[in-house]
């Protein structure tokens, strides 16, 4: 039987995870590609401390399996109110977030492996002064990850992302919604940002200012049913045509696409010939980024036969445009 190019490429992505799980052996960092993956530069724009049971040396040794040159080092400043009890497992047991001083530590002890990145609290009226203490103290070069119970149209977001702008900083943000989209939440949701309508309203408010796009709030308008799509995940189902996130990337030049987590793999792997098209179309606005420490990611780049350009350009060349590495 042949295989169509898509099966070839769905069986590339899919079919080595579940063998490997028949078998009772785990997708590990160390899964082989026959794809020469060693004369790629690779940058992570998506990386934590201290997150997911990794310290430090633990990070460096799996960026160094994977073949990772550079990373993102992002904090997650938010109170304890603002972050869901399902993340206490993955954070560091000593703060139950993702501290500022953690990225620090593990940065000036990695300097050529990590690239710090840090949030202020848009409602602090001294933000802009901390955050630019924090440029030309500890080298911050992102604004991320911004991830708060705030609309991102709220005044004092739109303050602080054009203080961004001013400073070169790059806004990586989270972005998840109230489901079902529209509705009033009846229960406790752990929402971030608002939705796709703030998120326009600060590109277009802040043209100066790059933002870059995260979480399940955001994935789910590469459909055009995102409002009528029940799950956070939508998983398996075909992309239709109008997705939001394709307009706001046609009219915005200031967005830009993080692929990372289960938000953009799940995207990403729900339709592979769209994928493949929208990969292409948008190279210059996507970034390679993890959240975590497989090799998933890596792995579905890899097995969807894009042209070398391009691939360069989402490993690595689109990360150095924003936040120079040398």
């Amino acid at each position: 039987m042949k295989l169509s190019r898509r099966d070839a490429i769905r069986l590339a992505v899919t079919g080595t995870v579940g063998m490997m799980a028949a078998q009772g052996v785990r997708a590990s960092d160390e899964r082989r590609s026959p794809v020469d993956r060693a004369k790629y530069d690779i940058i992570d724009v998506h990386c934590h401390p201290r997150w997911l049971g990794h310290n430090g040396r633990r990070m460096v040794e799996n960026m160094d399996r994977l073949g990772i040159k550079k990373a993102w080092l992002l904090s997650w400043e938010a109170p304890a109110s603002e972050i869901s009890p399902s993340y206490h497992d993955r954070l560091n047991p000593l703060a139950l977030r993702i501290r500022f001083e953690d990225v620090i530590a593990v940065s000036e002890a990695y300097p050529d492996r990590f690239i710090p990145g840090t949030t202020m609290d848009p409602r602090d009226p001294y933000a802009p002064q901390k955050l630019k203490s924090a440029v030309e103290i500890f080298g911050v070069r992102v604004f991320g990850e911004f991830k708060r119970r705030l609309r991102y149209d709220n005044p004092d977001c739109l303050r602080l992302f054009r203080v961004c702008g001013e400073l070169g900083l790059p806004v990586l943000f989270h972005l998840d919604v109230v489901l079902p989209v529209g509705s009033i939440q009846t229960s406790w949701q752990w929402w971030y940002g608002g939705d796709i309508h703030a998120v326009e309203a600060a590109l277009k408010a802040c043209p100066e200012t790059v933002f870059i796009g995260h979480a399940p709030g955001f994935w789910r308008e590469i459909s055009g049913d995102a409002d009528q799509e029940p799950a956070s995940y939508p998983r398996g189902k075909p992309i239709k045509p109008g997705g939001r996130l394709l307009k706001l990337l046609d009219t915005y030049d200031n967005l830009y696409c993080d692929i990372s987590a289960g938000s953009g793999y799940t995207a990403l792997t729900r339709d592979l010939d769209f994928t493949r098209r929208f990969l292409i179309d948008y190279q210059d606005r996507i970034l390679f980024g993890r959240d975590e420490f497989t090799s998933r990611h890596l792995d579905l780049l890899f097995s969807l036969d894009l042209p070398e350009p391009v691939l360069r350009k989402i490993l690595a060349e689109n990360a150095r445009k924003l936040v120079p590495d040398g």
